[in-house]
Order: C-alpha cells, then sequence, then structure tokens
C-alpha cells in the first residue's frame, strides 16, 4: 500500500466542468472520478437534484493524489467554493496497489 491524499469536491454541477477544466489546466498527473449527480443538503439547503438544467443539483468528485497536488488542488477550488460554494474536504488514505 502506498501513503496518498484523497480530495473530496462537492460542487455545483453547474461549474463541474470548468472546475475540471481548471484542474486539468495545471498539468499535474491526476486522475479523477465524478459522479455528476449527488444530492443531500447543506449550507446552500437541499440539492434535491430535481431542477431541469442542473441547477439543484451538486456533483461529487474524487481524486487520489499526492500531497503536493492536493494542495495545488485545493489552491485551484478554493476560490471557486468561495464564489458558488460547495465542500473541499482533504484526508489522508491508503492506495491499494494492485
Amino acid at each position: 500500500m502506498q501513503a496518498i491524499k484523497k480530495v473530496e469536491i462537492i460542487i455545483d454541477y453547474l461549474e463541474l466542468p470548468r472546475l475540471l477544466e481548471l484542474i486539468q489546466k495545471e498539468d499535474m498527473a491526476v486522475g479523477y472520478t465524478v459522479i455528476k449527480e449527488a444530492v443531500g443538503s447543506g449550507g446552500r439547503g437541499d440539492r434535491t437534484g430535481d431542477g431541469f438544467s442542473g441547477e439543484l443539483t451538486n456533483s461529487y468528485i474524487l481524486i487520489a493524489c499526492s500531497e503536493d497536488e492536493a494542495q495545488s488542488i485545493v489552491e485551484i477550488v478554493r476560490p471557486v467554493l468561495k464564489r458558488f460554494g460547495g465542500v473541499c474536504l482533504v484526508s489522508d488514505a491508503m492506495w491499494v496497489k494492485h
């Protein structure tokens, strides 16, 4: 196993393409997984996924990366969160190599 950082981002569905573009633009060797319709409740109220254009829907992004990459991602995500809301969590994890 290898020690890594796990970055989890919950962001408004409409901001997802822009955020992914910003992360990819930094030319980091980062892979990610996206769940496009994440529902729940938080500081912006219920996010039910009921909106016709995605306006009431969140997306979930999972990134497994190095500590340096996690710090870079946080700096990219912070202004987006400040402007549009959302959540970014960074935690320690273990990568099971196969």
